[in-house]
């Protein structure tokens, strides 16, 4: 069981989005997600996304609040426990990314974007204010199967 964390960053009504086209070999290739990665040994969720999003972006004035734990459940890749943040910020700058092309996008916008189709289950909890919430998602191959 992998365990990550996701951040999306706003910033006067806009969202801080990664479109992941640079990394071989990346399951998220081709779609737009939110900042965070994997735990490294030791670590809690917090110190984890506050690492992950100035590793990612270069964002060091981020205010991060604790919405929700995400089950990813799958037959393609390995099973993953994610720890969702929201993230404010006044700093529209951000650094060149590794990972892909950074792009602040309108709220109202986001959840059109291409993305993992259970990624707008947990958006729409998020964006409606919900917190701490719980679920899982399950699929086969990249097409989602259940939502529980």
């Amino acid at each position: 069981m992998q365990k990550t964390t996701l951040c999306y960053i706003e910033n006067d009504n806009k969202i801080l989005m990664l479109y992941r086209n640079k990394k071989e070999n990346d399951p998220n290739e081709g779609k737009w997600v939110g900042i965070g990665g994997k735990f490294e040994e030791n670590e809690l969720p917090l110190e984890c996304v506050k690492r992950e999003v100035f590793e990612e972006t270069g964002i060091k004035n981020v205010t991060f609040k604790y919405v929700g734990l995400v089950h990813f459940i799958s037959d393609l890749y390995e099973n993953e426990d994610m720890y969702l943040f929201k993230g404010m910020t006044t700093q529209y700058d951000f650094s060149k990314c590794e990972e892909g092309q950074l792009k602040w996008v309108p709220i109202e916008d986001v959840l059109s974007l291409p993305m993992w189709e259970g990624d707008k289950y947990f958006l729409q909890k998020m964006f409606s204010g919900e917190e701490n919430f719980e679920m899982s998602l399950v699929y086969k191959g990249e097409s989602l199967i259940e939502v529980k």
